[in-house]
Order: C-alpha cells, then sequence, then structure tokens
C-alpha cells in the first residue's frame, strides 16, 4: 500500500509544509519498525527570489538515500484570497524537467523559467516537487513526500510591503489581522502579543510566515474572553524589514 503525505502549510487549504534550516532542505520520513521506508531527498534552496529582470533560475534535487527516486515538478500560482492560501496551475512558470529519476546519491537541476516579467507588483508562485515510489514489497509501506517551495519574482519597478495591524475581536474570540496593501510579501515571524498591563496572549502557531501583497492573514488570540474593542495591544515580532514592535487597536471585527 503507498501512503503520500501532504504536508499542511495552511489550517484551511494550503498542500504543504515547508521543513527548512541553514539554507537546506532535508526531509526524512520514517515509521517505527522495518515495515516503513521512504527515500531521504535535499532541495536546494528553500526559497527562491527573482530579481527585477531575472526570468530564470534553478532548482538542485539531490537523492541522499540508497535507492534511486523518481519525482515529479509542477509549478502554481500562488493567492491567498479570503485569507486563505490558493494554488491554481499557471502556464507563466515553466519547469524543465518536469519529471524524472535520480540515481543513489545523484543530483537533478531543475530549471524555471517565467514566460513574462511581472509588472507592478511581485508576482507569486509555488513548485510542488512530489516524490515518485517504486511499488511497495509485500510487508512494507512505501511513503511519498511532497516538498513546496515558494517563488517570488520581482518587477521593473520598486516593490514593498505595507502591513496594516489590527484586532479583531467578537463572537466571542479575537484575531490578531495583518493586510499587506503593499506590492510585495512580507515574511512575519515569532508573533507576541502583551495587553496594557504586560500580560501575553496566547497566539495560536504560525503555519506559513508569509503575508502576500493585496492578502489579508489572520492569527486567533487563543483564551476564554475576547480582547475589549477600544483598548491596545502591544505587538512584537519580526519582519523583512527587521523588528516589528507597535501598538495595535483592538476593535469590533469588520
Amino acid at each position: 500500500m503507498n501512503i503520500l503525505l501532504m504536508h499542511l502549510a495552511s489550517r484551511r487549504s494550503a498542500p504543504w509544509l515547508r521543513y527548512a534550516w541553514a539554507g537546506a532542505l532535508a526531509v526524512m520520513v520514517m515509521l517505527s519498525g522495518a515495515a516503513a521506508r521512504a527515500q531521504a531527498l535535499t532541495v536546494l534552496p528553500v526559497s527562491i527570489e527573482m530579481t527585477a529582470g531575472q526570468l530564470t533560475a534553478v532548482l538542485t534535487v539531490i537523492a541522499e538515500g540508497d535507492a534511486e527516486t523518481s519525482f515529479q515538478v509542477r509549478p502554481y500560482a500562488w493567492a491567498q484570497p479570503n485569507e486563505t492560501d490558493q494554488l491554481s496551475p499557471t502556464n507563466e512558470l515553466l519547469v524543465s524537467p518536469p519529471l524524472g529519476t535520480i540515481p543513489p546519491g545523484g543530483r537533478q537541476v531543475i530549471r524555471l523559467v517565467l514566460r513574462n516579467a511581472p509588472t507592478g507588483r511581485e508576482a507569486t508562485y509555488r513548485i510542488l516537487l512530489d516524490q515518485i515510489p517504486p511499488p511497495a514489497t509485500p510487508g512494507t509501506v512505501r511513503l511519498a513526500l511532497r516538498l513546496s517551495i515558494p517563488v517570488f519574482a520581482e518587477p521593473a519597478t520598486r516593490v514593498a510591503p505595507q502591513l496594516q495591524w489590527r484586532i479583531d475581536s467578537t463572537g466571542g474570540r479575537s484575531s490578531l489581522v495583518a493586510v499587506n496593501s503593499g506590492t510585495r510579501h512580507d515574511t512575519i515571524r515569532g508573533i507576541k502579543l502583551y495587553t496594557a498591563e504586560g500580560a501575553a496572549l496566547d497566539v495560536e502557531a504560525q503555519t506559513s510566515p508569509y503575508v502576500l501583497p493585496g492578502a489579508t492573514r489572520r492569527w486567533r488570540i487563543l483564551g476564554m474572553r475576547p480582547l475589549t474593542p477600544g483598548t491596545t495591544v502591544r505587538l512584537v515580532a519580526s519582519g523583512d524589514g527587521g523588528a516589528i514592535d507597535q501598538t495595535v487597536r483592538v476593535d469590533a471585527a469588520r
């Protein structure tokens, strides 16, 4: 029997979870006992940023296991409508080769090509790389991996994120909300909230740090009571532009 691991980077709909450290991405899935097996893959880089005028990039996939591994690569346009991550098939970003087999210890270079340079604001994509496992032998389970690599492409004009923050509080719950009215994504990490009295508030764990241009992201504030509209909360986090430390007003949800 084959099992496909769908790594989820969004609690709603996005089909990915990224594992990244030290500029590399290594994924190894093993279940207890000898009956479950998966090939280890390393993918470099873990995200791709194409600067203004750049229409090509490369992704390197390395097979770390002791057997050959086959893969499929597909490009998707990436958007965040209605506070969710959405992937749509696209022909604006091409990948070559879209299919392949890597010998043990070998590597494959995958080339990415933009058909047209973006205009006005940053273009955002996702590359899904699926491992294609060989048929399982009797008594074993083959585990397939799905990796998702973000791709950001800048236009010729200058782009920048522009986030506005607020707290929505209604219906028995409160949420931190970020609206990016800018032309570039922002990457938000390490969110912490404090009341005016200095008490820390629990915020749901981040599943994806990206707020795309034109998008809205929401993080639920955990607790028994909603925050009172008209009060303020201190937000501490980090973004692409550096440290974030500001006062955020609590509003009734819109």
